[in-house]
């Protein structure tokens, strides 16, 4: 797979963080200016992934092992970037993806078995590509649990693992964040919506600037 030309854009963040309003107001605004910019989502994205997702995110929180989930959110994301990621970027479009490998990362790899390795290694070999950007939405758990189980619907299996587990995913996104800063940008959800695209887009500003 060729290197791309457009711009790779990822959200993370715990359940109920407010991640997914905020990469659809960035897709929002760009589209605002004329930027040629396209929204999706893990695990999703494409017809194949979106069908893995509805095997995933349903049903018993213990209905799949952790390498079991590993192996079918890589198979996910393959689909989704050989069908609508690289070809997006190949064409200079800007990727706005809500959530991407570092959610793999810190559900499969870390907090449901001690996979982190083997998550990396699936990735550099079949998937073979990071965001140029990752916007790391974070806020405290307590709170971001209250929202998600507040909007808890069919697609419920994570957020029922409980407040817990929200606890943990915030201190590996940080860690991750840390660890690479060239990447990721640590946003404080904890405000208003409106408040924090702002600061998203002007910090997205900033690194086109700088690029």
């Amino acid at each position: 797979m060729s290197r791309k030309s457009g711009l790779f854009v990822s959200f993370e963040g715990i359940d109920g963080s407010g991640k997914s309003t905020q990469a659809l107001l960035l897709h929002d605004a760009l589209r605002a200016e004329g930027r040629d910019a396209l929204l999706t989502r893990e695990p999703g994205g494409s017809p194949g992934a979106e069908e893995i997702r509805a095997l995933v995110l349903n049903g018993d929180p213990d209905r799949w092992s952790a390498t079991t989930e590993l192996l079918l959110f890589t198979a996910a994301r393959r689909d989704h970037v050989e069908r609508v990621i690289r070809p997006a970027l190949a064409e200079g479009r800007i990727v706005i993806c809500d959530r991407f490998a570092d959610s793999t990362r810190a559900y499969q790899g870390t907090t449901r078995g001690d996979l982190r390795d083997t998550v990396d290694k699936l990735h550099d070999l079949v998937i073979g590509i990071e965001p140029d950007l990752t916007f790391l939405v974070d806020m405290d758990p307590e709170t971001s649990f209250a929202r998600a189980e507040a909007r808890i619907g069919s697609e419920s299996r994570f957020e029922s693992f409980g407040s817990g587990l929200q606890a943990r995913l915030r201190a590996i996104f940080l860690d991750m964040a840390k660890a690479h800063p060239e990447r990721f940008e640590v946003i404080d959800g904890d405000h208003p919506p409106e408040i924090v695209a702002s600061e998203i887009r002007a910090r997205l500003a900033a690194r086109l600037e700088a690029a």
